[in-house]
């Protein structure tokens, strides 16, 4: 079955079937449960179970859009291959691939049934205690391990051609750094927001940031990226935590990957009319950012390059992370209230005045992050974040 074709639930079932090696008098059913902007999703399992395999292809288009924005199926073997790197070094927090076929631009994963997705619990009012402390430890280890703090000159070289991915990181330069910060076709900006966005389009101090942010977006390859690391790509339970959809990672600044989830924590609060749910997502985020930051300057500390090794350094070196985190974190709020792809924490708002007042919410914040990311520490981001909320 090497032939390409777009899946139905028979097809997905098929190559469930022969990717896990299942025998032929196992009856099986399944279902496609995808709901995200890009690929199909199914979920495989033998009659009367829950649980059993997912098989998610890639379509030759942005699934959201349709067939007239082309893209490379070859996304679904990056994205395989990236899972697998990451597997290897944070097993327990990364979603495991069982099989791949490049042919097919299918992959079998593991059933998650018994999680969640963590953007949804969050919209359920749900709060996980141990996501953001997870999520940190994933994120550093991922990283460490594909960076030169622990990888030598060549090995890392090697990587980085290994796990090129430009067509689909040429589509977050612009969806994140181009689009909205210009009156772009594809952007989806709602009208009573309007002014706000045409003020923004004609602020040149932020533009000049957003460059900067989006040249060292090309070029700083300090490590194998998720490269799309929001709330929807996590999935939670109790004491449980898996990442999933990796399809935008690559090589790119580490402050990427922190700064995209730390701003859809912070979209959530800009969506909370509760203010202890607002202080809630600030110390998750203040957690998240904790818990990488320990981690990593653990990691750090043991490595073989006896220059790199150097305490002052290695601080020094997560001070500019951190700075890059917040700029990249202010685009992503921008880009998820203007751009072509939005959050659900905002716009499934019923009431038309406070979806407003949260999308304003954002885009304030946002650029407060943009342009004052060198003055910021974690403790100050509660006062930011409540100051830039306008009134109703």
């Amino acid at each position: 079955m090497s032939q390409y074709r777009i899946f139905n639930s028979e097809d997905a079932i098929a190559y469930a079937r022969e990717a896990a090696q299942l025998g032929p008098d196992m009856i099986l059913q399944g279902a496609e449960i995808g709901d995200g902007n890009l690929n199909q999703v199914f979920r495989v399992c033998q009659l009367g179970e829950a649980t059993g395999w997912i098989v998610k292809q890639a379509l030759p288009y942005i699934r959201c859009i349709g067939e007239s924005w082309p893209l490379t199926r070859d996304r679904a073997r990056i994205e395989a291959e990236i899972l697998l790197q990451h597997g290897q070094s944070c097993p327990e927090f990364t979603v495991a691939v069982l099989h791949q076929d490049a042919s097919l631009s299918a992959m079998l994963l593991e059933d998650l049934s018994e999680l969640q997705v963590w953007r949804q619990a969050l919209l359920n009012g749900q709060h996980f205690a141990d996501a953001p402390v997870q999520l940190g430890k994933y994120l550093a280890q991922v990283h460490f391990h594909s960076s030169d703090f622990c990888l030598d000159y060549q090995a890392q070289r090697a990587a980085q051609t290994q796990f090129a991915n430009p067509k689909l990181m040429s589509i977050s330069e612009a969806v994140y750094f181009v689009d909205p910060f210009c009156d772009h076709e594809r952007n989806n900006v709602a009208p009573g927001i309007r002014n706000d966005a045409e003020r923004l389009w004609a602020d040149q101090p932020l533009k000049i940031r957003v460059a900067k942010l989006k040249h060292d977006f090309r070029c700083k390859g300090q490590a194998l990226l998720h490269g799309d690391l929001h709330t929807g790509s996590v999935m939670v339970a109790a004491g449980k935590l898996k990442v999933i959809d990796a399809e935008f990672g690559g090589y790119g600044p580490m402050g990427f990957d922190v700064g995209v989830l730390i701003a859809n924590l912070l979209l959530n609060l800009c969506s909370q009319p509760s203010s202890s749910a607002q202080r809630q997502r600030i110390k998750d985020v203040q957690a998240f950012w904790q818990s990488f930051n320990r981690q990593f300057l653990l990691l750090a500390s043991q490595t073989a390059d006896p220059a790199l090794a150097e305490p002052s350094y290695i601080a020094a070196f997560l001070r500019q992370v951190w700075q890059d985190a917040l700029g990249y974190a202010g685009c992503e709020m921008i880009r998820r209230t203007l751009g072509v792809a939005h959050v659900a924490d905002i716009d499934n708002i019923a009431d038309a005045d406070q979806k407003i007042v949260s999308q304003r919410h954002a885009l304030a914040l946002g650029r407060t992050l943009i342009m004052h990311a060198d003055q910021l520490n974690d403790a100050q981001l509660e006062k930011i974040a409540l100051a830039c909320r306008p009134q109703c």
